[in-house]
């Protein structure tokens, strides 16, 4: 039985510089999905033609910046993440091959193998961020799941976030002792009832 070797962790896209090349229906999923979840991210988009809805989302980001050309490797330079979504396999593998000699982070669509990261369903309330990774075998299965918590999670969470990160500044002691103390109010959420 295969289990997920994946560690999730959460980037601040914000300082981070995004290569995405693509501009068809899966570009423009990805970067619907990169803009939803982290609205400020850096994302240079390079593609010989962009679709309409791909143009709407770019042009309503002032940090997406188009470049209609095909893709060539110095769009690598100075980024840290690359997202190849082309409808060529061959160009997309060529973009994975080009920036692993840089050392960096690829995400290739629909194709799970040549992915060092996928982007994986997010449910965002408030401080609150869950991500939800079925492994790259269903992404699907990640937006029913999505979609789920996004139902049954209160919005007042946020709230309660808030009041909690106001509790834990008032504690006074060592970081074991504000651990302890931490653990001891949270416990009080998962806590069954009889």
């Amino acid at each position: 039985m295969s289990k997920n070797q994946l560690y999730p962790i959460f980037l601040k896209a914000h300082e981070l510089n995004f290569l995405l090349v693509g501009g068809g229906f899966v570009g423009t999923e990805k970067l619907t999905f990169l803009l939803k979840s982290s609205p400020e991210a850096q994302v240079t988009a390079v593609s010989k033609e962009f679709n309409a809805e791909f143009l709407e989302i770019a042009e309503s980001a002032a940090n997406v910046t188009l470049i209609q050309d095909e893709y060539h490797e110095k769009y690598l330079g100075g980024k840290h993440i690359v997202i190849a979504a082309t409808n060529f396999p061959d160009i997309n593998k060529q973009i994975r091959d080009e920036a692993k000699e840089r050392f960096l982070l690829v995400n290739v669509a629909d194709t799970p193998e040549l992915c060092d990261f996928y982007l994986g369903g997010i449910v965002t309330k408030g401080n609150l961020k869950i991500a939800i990774s079925t492994n790259g075998k269903s992404p699907t299965t990640a937006k029913r799941l999505r979609q789920l918590l996004e139902e049954v999670l209160p919005e007042e969470v946020d709230d309660l976030l808030e009041n909690l990160n106001a509790y834990r500044d008032t504690l006074k002691g060592d970081f074991e002792y504000k651990v302890k103390a931490m653990n001891e109010i949270t416990g009080l959420l998962v806590e069954k009832k009889g």
